[in-house]
């Protein structure tokens, strides 16, 4: 019988589902090639070794690649760094939210909050937004349930907003008179 390296056929698998991702993310200036694909899965590799972490089948890539290839805090030249630090955050909150949330349901939490509390804010997904909603959740919270992870964050946020349009009114009042 032939020894058949299991795990490198299935990482094989794993880096062409994120290639052929690229036919769609192409459309937004964003294409992985083979050796950004095959980084991403070292990256993989190396976090899931640190937050003690075992995926089967699918990788959680390519849903992070579709949730994310519009945003826009997203470009080719931050495209990789991107994709592998929301891995890490990815695999980090599963781990928060002791797997009580959906992989769905967290990529929709992380996409809204990154547009749209984070401004593309790496840190501040993580260490506020994805914290202040894990502690929700690890406490019993399952709104998140009947809106798969969108329009939560509203009534977790501990942070005064600014307003966009009084800041813009403001800097059109100052400076173009």
């Amino acid at each position: 019988m032939e020894n058949t390296n299991w795990l490198a056929l299935l990482e094989n698998a794993q880096i062409q589902k994120v290639m052929e991702a690229n036919q769609y993310t192409e459309k937004f200036g964003l294409v992985l090639s083979e050796q950004d694909a095959q980084l991403l899965a070292q990256e993989r590799k190396n976090t899931l070794a640190e937050q003690r972490r075992v995926e089967f089948g699918e990788s959680i890539l390519p849903g992070i690649i579709y949730e994310f290839c519009d945003s826009a805090y997203i470009n080719q030249g931050n495209y990789v760094d991107s994709l592998v630090r929301l891995q890490e955050i990815f695999f980090l909150y599963k781990n928060e939210m002791l797997d009580e949330i959906s992989d769905e349901e967290l990529l929709h939490f992380m996409k809204e909050q990154f547009e749209t509390i984070c401004f593309g804010d790496f840190d501040y997904l993580e260490g506020t937004c994805l914290d202040i909603f894990a502690q929700a959740v690890r406490a019993g919270y399952r709104g998140y349930r009947r809106t798969g992870g969108r329009g939560e964050y509203a009534q977790f946020d501990e942070v005064e907003r600014w307003d966009k349009e009084l800041y813009l009114e403001t800097l059109r009042e100052l400076f173009w008179r």
